[in-house]
């Protein structure tokens, strides 16, 4: 177990179990938190890892109830020691379960960086050969995981709530009307 500096907080981290957290995805929490302001908010962090985004928007968003998600046990265990280090378990849950699974509705905000790399692009990223594979590669073309979760989320987004998701160090967003037609089209 180390240490890894994240969003102007620590985080513990695990090598080569749980992926580490990068400083490209501070701009999916800056996001967040400027879509979000200073009002109370349920948020979703799906597939948390170490708890990075979940932990992070939980010190600057302080008005948020947070559930966070993953379907490794080991990402579930080390996000859990996170939340509790930083003080957040009365409200940041962090549970085992696929996508939005075990999440209650009416949510404000989804926050998602999910594994999308094809599997057949693994040889050519040696850079990430320490990181567990399942949580950078994806089967197929490698947005099965981002399709699945467009399609869920409409479903528990309050009208006015919002998807974030990162893809290629990009934070990409779409609101629940937006979602609503995709999931109709889906």
């Amino acid at each position: 177990m180390t240490e890894t500096p994240f969003s102007g907080i620590r985080l513990l981290s695990a090598p080569g179990e749980v992926m580490i957290p990068r400083p490209s995805t501070e701009a999916l929490v800056d996001a967040a938190v400027e879509l979000l302001g200073d009002r109370p908010a349920r948020v979703a962090d799906v597939g948390t890892g170490s708890g990075a985004i979940a932990v992070s928007l939980g010190h600057r968003a302080p008005k948020s109830r947070i559930w966070a998600t993953d379907l490794s046990e080991a990402a579930v265990k080390l996000a859990r020691a996170n939340v509790a280090r930083h003080g957040l378990t009365d409200r940041i849950s962090v549970s085992r379960g696929d996508l939005l699974e075990g999440v209650p509705g009416d949510l404000d905000l989804i926050v998602a960086n999910l594994p999308y790399l094809p599997e057949r692009l693994r040889s050519q990223r040696p850079e990430l050969a320490g990181e567990p594979v399942t949580a950078v590669f994806a089967p197929g073309d490698g947005l099965g995981h981002y399709r699945r979760l467009l399609a869920a989320a409409a479903s528990v987004l309050r009208p006015d709530g919002a998807l974030l998701i990162q893809l290629h160090r990009r934070v990409l967003a779409m609101g629940a009307a937006e979602l609503d037609v995709y999931a109709a089209a889906a």
